[in-house]
């Protein structure tokens, strides 16, 4: 996807802003599960938000200023840290973080420190380079919220997932994309992801690409690294072979996020009680249809669209004398 010459000229700031994100999807395709939309939601909370982002947030006028104007001094202090000086962009860390501006300057340096450590999965890290990966059907962002209003992304962990063709590196930054979207969303933001991962038909062959690298890496980025709230992960279809993966993982995985891991088998009515029956798909006994099998094209060629959007965060980080500019 080429972005055009007016964008190429525009400061990387102004390119990742909720406005211009806005004007892209004007034009972004339309990508469609159940006859529901997939749609990226830009607009600003309703009342439910609002008033949940109060209640589980701290967010009132008092704190909101309080923690723009600390974290600003944070970063102000970090010389070689190069970051937008955008309301927008401060409040995907602020919001996680309950507006403590030390947290979420933290969570900053964490986060882009990360980008530091696993240079190689940010090299290059556009929509159009992973086309193997979105069209093979791996993920899927569910059109419908949950009950308390976060958003839920269905990961197919199992027989879908062809190493040879798909590397977890590429799974992994395709799953980048979709979290580092839903960070833009007001709502999602206060109200945070679900994640649902299908385990039907991991094979000893899948577990054989599991390093304990890799498993380091996707654990310390759900954990500590992604201004997200993680409010639960959904294990489901899983089979004795899951143990030998889990075990892979488990080592690094600290308290909070264990008892946030749920572990459901082929049993609906837990799954049910966390997850609300019209936002899953039939075959785990919800009431949306499965997407058609060109639903992983349409996911790219919309994702393609927001190329400009990754390019621009790309720009942004810790400086070295490599890099500087």
């Amino acid at each position: 996807m080429m972005s055009s010459s007016s964008e190429q000229e525009m400061d990387p700031a102004t390119l990742i802003t909720t406005n211009h994100l806005r004007k892209i999807m004007t034009n972004a395709a339309i990508v469609t599960i159940s006859k529901h939309s997939i749609n990226i939601e830009l607009e600003d909370p309703d009342e439910y938000f609002i008033q949940k982002a109060k209640d589980e947030l701290r967010e009132t006028p008092e704190f909101i200023a309080q923690g723009y104007k600390e974290l600003r001094e944070y970063i102000a202090g970090e010389p070689n840290l190069h970051l937008p000086d955008d309301e927008d962009f401060l409040i995907k860390f602020l919001r996680p973080c309950k507006w403590y501006a030390k947290s979420a300057f933290r969570l900053i340096q964490r986060h882009f420190g990360f980008r530091q450590t696993y240079s190689h999965i940010f090299v290059n890290l556009l929509p159009s380079h992973e086309k193997v990966a979105f069209c093979s059907n791996l993920l899927y962002p569910l059109p419908i919220r949950n009950k308390d209003g976060s958003r839920i992304i269905l990961i197919m962990g199992g027989k879908k997932w062809k190493p040879k063709e798909v590397s977890l590196d590429s799974y992994f930054r395709s799953l980048l994309f979709l979290l580092f979207v839903a960070m833009t969303e007001y709502k999602t933001q206060i109200s945070g992801v679900q994640i649902i991962l299908d385990m039907e038909g991991l094979t000893l062959n899948h577990i054989t690409y599991i390093t304990p690298t890799f498993a380091k890496m996707l654990v310390e980025f759900i954990q500590r690294c992604v201004p997200l709230r993680v409010k639960s992960i959904h294990i489901i279809n899983q089979s004795f072979l899951f143990n030998m993966a889990f075990a892979i993982f488990k080592p690094f995985l600290e308290e909070k996020l264990r008892k946030r891991i749920f572990f459901h088998g082929r049993n609906r009515e837990p799954l049910m009680a966390h997850i609300d029956k019209k936002a899953l798909f039939k075959m785990y006994g919800g009431e949306l249809d499965e997407p058609e099998e060109l639903f992983g094209t349409n996911l790219w060629q919309l994702m393609c669209q927001y190329d400009v959007l990754f390019k621009a965060l790309l720009e942004f980080g810790y400086r070295t004398n490599d890099n500087k500019k």
